[in-house]
């Protein structure tokens, strides 16, 4: 009579047994994920005619998924992502019409999708994504107008256009088919899908105009880099409000950049690889638009730009004549951050000195390895600064100094800190002098927050949804940062003291003096001169295969992120004394899930935020609801998934925030009804 078996989250191993397909025929949920089994899923499984919930994911179960699962006509959860899984998706799948979430993601699949799948026409999820699939999208299965939760068919090999059947996907809220060989136009027929947050179509062949897609009013993510798109950009993309990042980098598009809207901020936008736009705010430095420059006689163009080429290179003769002179009289000393500091303010040691009272301690706000930083106010606005001054005499701060302004100059992101400007100088007694300079952010650290001091405990408090918000943030700027970037670049030193918070509490990443770029191949690239060597993070928070010798790797972050994550949802940290023998958080959290979630996650993040209302957001434990607590065991499988022991094991970043925002906004609607019940439990009394 057993209808409920799950083992997953241990450390099981061997070969999965073919006994299981002699279990009990009233058996609803089987779950066997993040083991150690190996060997292949038996064809027999259909014998389990009542399964709802198949759960065979992070193992080592390699050979084909069996024609015969299509018998499981019950089945309404599938997961068997992050296995090393061959052959073809079982077209049979289509006969399991009231399938409602489908996870094949990270496997070795091949062949193509099969077009059954359009007969699932419950199904709110398909993800088939990092997969070795191949040929065109079948236009029944971007047909199914139920998919209102993620579609996600990114890194394959698939090809042809983008089906215009798309335009039925009106509930879907997250569309990625990033990174496969997808050409022709984009449809037009986007513009129908109006619930869209998230739309990644980048790394593709896509030709074309932008379409417009004005209706696409919830849109927060769109990337339509590393295409072959070409035209000007549409001017109605300034009307999306909600829109947080822009990408269209690395295109053919040409004309004038718009200032309004998303691109009035230079830290949402991307447009570099693209070598005939021109305008645009000042930040993104591109060359003016010529008016009227198509009436200019094309001689007398050619003409124009001989004579400035050799005005040009008459100049800089003369200035490479006169630096020798200054330099060889010693009548200069070189600025190592020099063309950092171009277009920014310029400030000095004794601007420095006098807006943080002498780097007075009462004005000291933080203290690292490299660096203390202080609040200050520059005059004569008044403006209020963060102030990093690096300690020279510790053996790599200088390289710490440059490598952060070197990834920062080349970074443009809402959840990166925003460089101020740079002092490169010297102090009243001939010392070298070296500072980094911020906006100055009043909530300070996120660390403050998650392990307040005595006294602050009721005045500081992050609810589950604010958690989850910060958590997004700051994957969004990793995933720029390892895809999103000409040249990626690894962090290398997350955690909670390098997570600053702004007035609305959006997590900003901060401190680069650990970052390293990456080249194409993902290996530490040469042009890294700056990074310091030998550092990798920080106890806790590296991934241990740094520990080992092994290189820098964006899955190093992703490590980093996971061990955040836990912290931020668990208010522990990875090195607290409660962590016995070699148990650590991310083995603490594992083996509570998903029974003992409640018993693991920060009590106070269950309280409303504001200072002196403690009220549970229901009235008591009892009756948090199974979509509650399966939203907070969701939240911390993701930050397992991030932070296991091997790289391989570990998802990307750009898979993290389609689960992360598929959560959020489950766990939005479950909060919403629970206030509007609380009201009414209010008005009945």
């Amino acid at each position: 009579m057993l209808e409920f078996l799950d083992i997953a989250n241990n450390k099981f191993g061997g070969m999965l047994p073919y006994s299981i397909t002699n279990l009990s025929t009233t058996l609803t949920k089987l779950l066997i994920g993040y083991n150690r089994i190996s060997g292949t899923i038996p064809r027999e499984i259909s014998n389990l005619v009542n399964l709802d919930m198949l759960s065979i994911q992070g193992t080592l179960i390699n050979g084909s998924i069996p024609d015969s699962i299509g018998m499981l006509s019950n089945l309404k959860n599938l997961h068997m992502e992050s296995n090393q899984l061959t052959g073809n998706i079982p077209s049979s799948l289509g006969n399991i019409r009231g399938l409602l979430y489908i996870y094949l993601q990270d496997n070795n699949l091949e062949g193509t999708i099969p077009s059954s799948l359009g007969n699932c026409t419950s199904l709110q999820t398909l993800d088939i994504a990092q997969n070795k699939l191949s040929g065109s999208i079948p236009k029944q299965v971007v047909a199914i107008s139920s998919l209102s939760v993620l579609l996600n068919m990114s890194y394959n090999s698939l090809s042809g256009p983008l089906p215009v059947e798309i335009g039925n996907l009106t509930n879907l809220a997250a569309l990625d088919i990033s990174n496969n060989k997808l050409s022709g136009e984009i449809p037009h027929s986007l513009e129908s899908c109006s619930s869209l947050e998230i739309l990644y179509l980048q790394g593709n062949f896509f030709e074309g105009t932008i379409p417009p897609l004005d209706d696409l009013k919830n849109i927060q993510y769109l990337d339509l880099s590393r295409n072959n798109l070409s035209g000007n950009i549409p001017r109605s993309i300034t009307k999306h409000v909600s829109l947080q990042n822009l990408n269209l980098s690395f295109n053919h598009l040409d004309g004038e950049v718009p200032v309004q809207g998303v691109f009035a901020d230079a830290s949402r936008i991307q447009v570099i690889g693209n070598m005939n736009l021109c305008g645009g705010i000042e930040e993104l430095h591109l060359h003016p638009c010529l008016k009227h420059a198509n009436k200019r006689p094309q001689k007398h163009i050619a003409l124009i730009l001989v004579l400035a080429l050799g005005t040009s290179a008459a100049c800089l003769t003369l200035l490479l004549l006169v630096s020798h002179c200054c330099v060889k009289k010693g009548e200069h000393r070189p600025s190592t951050a020099s063309s950092f500091r171009k277009g920014y303010t310029q400030v000095s040691y004794e601007d420095l000195l006098n807006a943080t009272g002498g780097f007075s301690s009462n004005n000291l706000i933080g203290s690292g390895s490299f660096g203390s930083v202080y609040r200050g106010n520059l005059s004569p606005e008044g403006t209020t600064i963060a102030v990093k001054v690096l300690k020279l005499e510790k053996k790599g701060a200088s390289k710490s100094f440059l490598a952060e302004c070197e990834a920062l100059r080349n970074t443009r992101h809402r959840n990166l800190v925003k460089i101020s400007t740079v002092c490169s100088s010297v102090d009243f007694d001939g010392n070298d002098f070296k500072a980094l300079i911020y906006p100055f952010m009043e909530n300070g650290s996120l660390d403050k927050w998650l392990h307040p001091k005595e006294g602050q405990m009721l005045q500081k408090r992050l609810s589950i949804l604010h958690r989850l918000n910060i958590t997004i943030d700051v994957a969004s700027a990793l995933h720029y940062l390892h895809s999103q970037c000409h040249t990626s670049i690894v962090h290398c030193d997350l955690k909670p003291s390098n997570v600053l918070l702004d007035n609305d509490l959006t997590a900003l990443v901060s401190d680069f003096g650990l970052a390293k770029f990456l080249s194409d191949s993902g290996q530490n690239a040469d042009v890294n001169q700056f990074s310091t060597s030998g550092i990798k993070g920080t106890v806790g928070y590296a991934a241990p295969e740094y520990g080992m010798g092994g290189q820098v790797s964006s899955q190093g972050d992703v490590y980093s992120f996971g061990i955040l994550l836990l912290e931020i949802f668990t208010g522990r940290r990875p090195t607290s004394e409660l962590f016995e023998d070699n148990e650590t958080l991310h083995s603490f959290v594992k083996q509570a899930l998903p029974g003992q979630v409640m018993d693991v996650v920060d009590q106070s993040a269950l309280y409303e935020t504001e200072p002196g209302d403690l009220m549970d957001i229901l009235s008591c434990r009892s009756d948090f609801s199974d979509e509650f607590v399966e939203c907070l065991v969701s939240i911390l499988t993701a930050g397992v998934s991030c932070s296991e022991e091997t790289p391989q094991a570990r998802i990307s970043m750009g898979q993290v925030i389609l689960d992360l925002i598929s959560i959020r906004n489950k766990l939005s609607r479950i909060l919403v009804h629970s206030e509007k019940v609380k009201i009414t439990r209010k008005g009945e009394s």
